[in-house]
């Protein structure tokens, strides 16, 4: 087993007295990327925020392992400082709040005090991998930003937090595409073998320009199917009611 080795096992999870997740299972090692497609209300998201520690969502069975380590029992806090990293569907806005200082605060929480030289040097230079105009980093958090901006910003924060696993939930939601275009470059550059990435979505178009290792289906709750890449597209020519029907 991997080190950084994402482990759920027989996941159950109430949101608001109502089971959401049914005993859910899933394994995802460092440098694979796993997509999770499903349709609304399947549990996609519920998945994404349990991981992450959104008090929200009651775990009322089940295990999730990171590092070896229960990730239940962790903080949210703690649980970023191990590495894990939660892409949201829909970022908040913070007017007031430069995008810079945000990051600088992020960084800091999670690595201990940068100095400040070499924190600005690091941000210029992950900004210009990303092929972001230097204007960004002075831009209020989010405030006024295109679905397409946010999706980058969440991109940034990602590269500069350097996650050990990487959870996207519906990054390319809202996205036209030109958008999905930059966003999906931007997770291929910082894609790593040392990186898990666990990408939540709807649709396949996004997933051609990344080209998980593993695909999985989830329907009420549970893994439904699991392949490859031809299980999406497969799932894109037919939809999802003749897709289950012949597994």
């Amino acid at each position: 087993m991997a080190e950084n080795t994402l482990i759920i096992d027989d996941l159950h999870v109430n949101v608001a007295g109502r089971e959401i997740l049914k005993g859910l299972d899933l394994e995802v090692k460092q440098g694979e990327i796993h997509a999770l497609l499903g349709p609304n209300g399947s549990g996609k998201s519920t998945l994404a925020y349990t991981i992450a520690g959104h008090p929200k969502y009651e775990v009322t069975q089940g295990r999730i392992l990171w590092q070896g380590e229960d990730v239940l029992a962790m903080s949210p806090d703690e649980r970023a400082k191990r590495g894990l990293f939660l892409a949201f569907q829909y970022p908040t806005a913070i007017p007031g709040v430069q995008m810079v200082n945000f990051l600088r605060l992020a960084v800091k929480n999670v690595f201990g005090d940068v100095p400040a030289v070499e924190f600005r040097r690091r941000v210029r230079a992950t900004m210009a991998e990303l092929k972001m105009d230097d204007s960004f980093a002075t831009r209020y958090l989010n405030e006024g930003f295109s679905g397409g901006e946010k999706k980058r910003a969440e991109i940034l924060q990602m590269a500069m937090l350097r996650p050990k696993l990487a959870i996207l939930d519906e990054t390319d939601s809202g996205l036209d595409i030109d958008a999905i275009k930059v966003v999906s470059d931007g997770i291929n550059r910082l894609k790593n073998p040392e990186m898990g990435i666990l990408i939540v979505t709807h649709y396949n178009r996004f997933l051609n320009s990344i080209r998980p290792d593993k695909v999985h289906i989830l329907v009420d709750g549970q893994i439904a199917r699991s392949g490859g890449q031809e299980l999406a597209e497969e799932l894109d020519r037919v939809g999802y009611d003749a897709l289950l029907k012949t597994a």
